[in-house]
């Protein structure tokens, strides 16, 4: 029996010693994919085999972002963007998760609703940024709007489709016992559908900013997309890769948040 316990303990520390030495590999071949991109991007400019005034150098790039830092316009911008991202993350998220509900809740308004999701789902909804900002003003709450308007479809449709695929002998189980629709829903449906809520999570993070840039673009004073679209406009694409970087920063750190999150809470329900 100790034997066994022994043999057990050995290979469960070799098994969790292989996955350390892959993560380490794989850590090692993103850091050297990480350095050969900048390094070929600064060789590549310096002697012309691509435009500099196109394509910038990563040098020109850093320097930038260090002038921008320095005299404090990066900060500002930076943090309306944010500020922006995070409401129409939030709110996206929320809604689309809300809708969803109410579609399983009903399945006459599922019915009456469902061609139009599809529709809208469908649209491209950066197109409606010039009738939003019509018809909020130019401001704060067009944009915010935009943002959420290009995640709230999607959370619904993989949200609603993660609840109709639960058994339905688990829901039949539990009508057998009297159980309401609220019991169903939070016991079974809920907490089936939970991994697919979180991955939701992951998606909106990129959609979220999609939809902020674009409101920035057509309409904002500040912000980084109003940065790039104001590079684009001077001919500096240089701002508009610096603006490009801190978005690319910026979005994966709201993304391992939601990683970690997603971890967390995985690890709560687990234990």
């Amino acid at each position: 029996m100790t034997d066994n316990k022994l043999k057990i303990n050995t290979l469960h520390k070799n098994y969790i010693q292989q996955l350390k030495t892959n993560q380490h590999k794989v850590w090692l071949y993103q850091g050297v994919i990480f350095v050969l991109f900048f390094a070929l991007w600064e060789i590549a400019s310096h002697f012309y085999w691509i435009d500099p005034l196109l394509f910038s150098s990563p040098s020109n790039v850093v320097e930038m972002l260090i002038e921008k830092i320095q005299d404090g316009s990066l900060l500002s911008h930076l943090g309306l963007t944010l500020f922006e991202t995070v409401i129409s993350f939030i709110l996206g998220t929320l809604l689309g998760t809300l809708l969803a509900v109410a579609l399983w809740w009903s399945p006459m308004l599922s019915k009456v609703l469902d061609p139009y999701l599809v529709i809208f789902n469908a649209m491209p909804k950066v197109a409606l940024g010039p009738i939003i900002i019509v018809a909020m003003g130019p401001g704060l709450i067009s944009i915010i709007t935009n943002g959420i308007i290009i995640s709230v479809i999607v959370t619904t449709i993989v949200v609603y489709t993660s609840f109709k695929e639960i058994d339905p002998n688990y829901i039949k189980v539990m009508e057998t016992f009297n159980a309401r629709r609220m019991h169903i829903f939070k016991e079974a449906v809920l907490p089936y559908s939970f991994p697919v809520i979180i991955s939701t999570l992951k998606v909106n993070v990129g959609l979220a900013w999609v939809g902020v840039i674009v409101g920035e673009f057509l309409v904002s004073s500040q912000g980084l997309g109003y940065l790039i679209i104001y590079g684009f406009q001077v001919f500096n694409f240089t701002l508009v890769l610096m603006a490009l970087l801190v978005i690319a920063v910026f979005a994966t750190i709201m993304y391992k948040m939601v990683e970690f999150v997603e971890a967390k809470l995985i690890r709560d329900r687990l234990s």
